[in-house]
């Protein structure tokens, strides 16, 4: 037999294998064993040179250590170092990630696509202005009174203050700015003070823009005690209303409403250009191009820092695993994407499914995304595909895939749990046109509990990364012991995946008979979701 043949051999009989292993109960014996021969204290240089572990599902797990994404780590970091400590999209330090990436695979044989695509840079230049001007001047305080919405265009307008529909109080149902005809006799030249509610802060923008305001400031809504304060926010990169717009207190907005002779003074010091950068994408020439398996991790850091974690982490460990699958032998194909521009919301993969045709789309079986996952106080998440801890499903065959990660964890006797489907990451557009999905996460902003940590260890009561989005998310940013527990994992459904979708098809199949009229790539539609973030950033 030639070494193809073995290959697919020893992959079609660790799926039989793996299926028996997943349908039985775990235990400590078990997951001792498979523990060390996924993490190995040592590997071979010749385990993984031929192809045979790297077609398998239990044998491209230990193909995937930690040391060879950490290598890739090292050299982003070294690129940011190298590029003002950033690698944020449209900027240098960018262009060297996407340039590593594509020579890296070309040397491994990969042909790889560079996807262009248009998106709004925007870089904060220098702390904003928020001052009354009249009757009684007050200077107010940047980040702690008031901060800018991402994308707002650059500007310093002063004029009269009009409140838009507002509706104050506990318990408010606010719609302000939400409609052109709450803009009815606004006086053009004036500064629309706008409360948070129903619609997106970038609509209630354009359509103040619309009536004539020079410029905009958005309240917190205050119907409960979380929307009283500042909130990372972002009209979009789609944002067109030409005038610049900040973001205040519930407090200070209400202060405001009933307030005569209120003149405001509004300074965003803020670069937004539109400018062009790049998705990276490439694929295993083997396998059908009829059933594809696709996995993506976005490759850009925020202006801040270096993004080693936050998303050098995912991107590293899916380069690592593209270097390991080059040699596998899959039945179906599979694809890997490096995403751009994911920090001003999530607008390479956007770009991407939406120039997609729908027969493309249909092609893509389900799409695995990998977004933070060596966070130093790490999580172990799953993304809720069934619905079962957030009360939003996937799109049919997310629950299956969640299961195969789940499994995953079983396997090893390591502890998971779902994390929402938040919108906040890659999967989005794949989410809204239809396609199943899954993927990891180890935390970002979010407290570690008491459970969790007794789950997970690390520490209850902080951050899981303490230096999201910061100049701190650099090289040291990282535990080594999530990187190999989520390589690992990444490896184990994707090589899965690769060989059999048949979980994922018999779970399509049930929804299409559940609902014999409609289309399964439809039939997300009917479930009612409300998104309210794009990115990391409140988009509502």
């Amino acid at each position: 037999m030639n070494i193809y043949t073995v290959s697919r051999t020893l992959a079609i009989g660790s799926v039989l294998f793996a299926t028996t292993a997943l349908a039985g109960p775990s235990n400590k014996s078990n997951a001792d064993l498979y523990n060390a021969f996924w993490s190995p204290g040592h590997l071979s240089p010749f385990e993984c040179r031929f192809g045979i572990l790297n077609s398998t599902p239990l044998g491209l797990p230990r193909c995937m250590q930690a040391n060879n994404i950490q290598y890739h780590l090292d050299m982003l970091y070294g690129i940011a170092q190298a590029n003002d400590g950033n690698r944020a999209a449209g900027l240098p330090g960018y262009k060297a990630s996407v340039d590593y990436i594509k020579t890296t695979l070309e040397s491994a044989g990969y042909e790889v696509e560079i996807q262009p695509f248009p998106f709004n840079a925007y870089y904060s230049a220098g702390d904003g202005v928020l001052q009354a001007t009249a009757p009684t001047p007050v200077n107010y305080v940047w980040d702690e009174d008031f901060t800018y919405l991402s994308q707002t265009e650059p500007g310093d307008v002063s004029g009269t203050a009009v409140p838009v529909d507002v509706q104050l109080g506990p318990d408010n149902t606010s719609t302000s700015g939400c409609e052109a005809e709450d803009f009815t006799d606004f006086p053009a030249g004036s500064i629309a003070v706008i409360q948070r509610g129903a619609c997106a802060f970038g609509q209630k923008a354009t359509n103040a823009a619309n009536a004539g305001a020079l410029g905009v400031v958005i309240f917190n809504q205050g119907n409960t005690d979380d929307r009283k304060g500042l909130l990372n926010a972002t009209l979009g990169d789609d944002y067109a209303g030409g005038i610049p717009v900040v973001f205040t207190t519930y407090d200070i907005g209400a202060s405001w409403a009933d307030q005569p002779g209120l003149a405001l003074r509004v300074v965003a010091n803020v670069v937004r250009e539109l400018t062009e950068t790049f998705n990276v994408i490439t694929q295993i020439r083997r396998g059908s191009a009829d059933n594809v398996i696709m996995t993506g991790a976005h490759l850009d850091s925020v202006f801040e820092g270096a993004g080693i974690n936050d998303n050098g982490s995912g991107s590293a460990a899916l380069l690592e695993l593209a270097l390991q699958m080059k040699r596998a032998h899959p039945r179906n194909q599979v694809r890997f994407a490096w995403w751009g521009a994911e920090e001003a919301g999530l607008v390479g993969s956007t770009f991407y499914v939406n120039n997609l045709t729908q027969e493309e789309q249909d092609k893509i079986k389900v799409y695995l995304n990998y977004d933070m996952i060596g966070s130093p106080n790490f999580g172990n998440f799953i993304y809720d595909g069934d619905g079962s801890d957030f009360e939003l499903a996937g799109p049919a065959g997310s629950a299956a895939t969640e299961a195969l990660f789940e499994k995953y964890f079983n396997l090893r006797g390591i502890a998971s749990e779902g994390t929402e489907i938040s919108f906040r990451s890659d999967y989005a557009q794949f989410f809204e046109v239809g396609i199943a999905f899954g993927g990891l996460f180890t935390g970002a902003e979010g407290i570690k509990t008491e459970e969790q940590a007794a789950k997970f260890g690390g520490e209850a009561g902080i951050s899981y990364d303490p230096c999201y989005h910061a100049a701190c998310d650099d090289i040291t940013n990282v535990d080594e012991l999530a990187l190999e527990i989520h390589g690992d994992a990444a490896a184990f459904v994707t090589s899965w995946l690769s060989l059999s979708t048949r979980v994922i098809d018999r779970e399509i199949a049930q929804a299409e008979n559940a609902q014999p009229a409609a289309n399964a790539r439809s039939l997300q539609v009917e479930q009612k979701h409300d998104i309210t973030h794009w990115g990391d950033k409140w988009i509502k």
